[in-house]
């Protein structure tokens, strides 16, 4: 009976460690993600369309945000204030927003984090957010002075709708892997300041 509790606890003190060390490996990726685009200065949170910041007219680019391949949850926009470029997650009546992952870059450096196979690895991407029940915006601000004019962003959300959760893409061009993921390629010089303060 001694050795039997003594193997039991000998077999615990085991998974305790292995787990250890699997969270740790984890938390060393993602701290390593985090650090790979310093110069990026990134707030995030959000917002009711009422309350969302606006000192801009138009979007200089609008895409769907597609969810489960097949349905259009709502949009992924891009305004530009003159030192932020400003990506805002929009959904359509029907669906509201639980996480979202942004990966961006220079489209010349193939920054956003992918596997061998050409998979975007989201886990990996420099920001991530979660989000309450029923939030239908949210808006992220990057710092353009670290972007070319060509620059790329993936643009992944959890979304839940009248089909349940499902995995959204903000639509542009297929990742070479084997899945549907997307990202957007798009140009800075697309989103200009006009004299009055509004992009164009």
């Amino acid at each position: 009976m001694k050795n039997v509790s003594l193997f039991i606890m000998a077999l615990f003190a085991i998974f305790l460690v292995t787990s250890c060390e699997k969270d740790e490996t984890n938390i060393n990726h993602s701290q390593s993600a985090l650090s790979n685009n310093p110069n990026f200065r990134v707030s995030s949170g959000y917002f009711t369309t009422s309350n969302q910041r606006a000192n801009y007219d138009e979007p200089c680019l609008t895409t769907n945000l597609i969810a489960g391949q097949n349905h259009i949850a709502g949009t992924v926009s891009v305004n530009f204030d003159g030192e932020d470029l400003i990506i805002t997650y929009t959904t359509n009546a029907d669906w509201s927003i639980e996480g979202t992952h942004l990966s961006i870059g220079n489209c010349a450096d193939r920054s956003i984090p992918t596997t061998g196979s050409g998979n975007p690895k989201i886990g990996h991407f420099e920001h991530a957010t979660s989000h309450s029940t029923d939030v239908t915006t949210v808006t992220y601000y990057i710092d353009a002075s670290v972007l070319t004019d060509n620059y790329c962003f993936a643009a992944h959300a959890e979304v839940n709708g009248p089909t349940g959760g499902e995995t959204a893409w903000a639509e542009g061009v297929d990742f070479d892997g084997n899945n549907w993921a997307m990202y957007v390629d798009a140009l800075l010089s697309d989103c200009q300041i006009d004299d009055d303060g509004s992009d164009r």
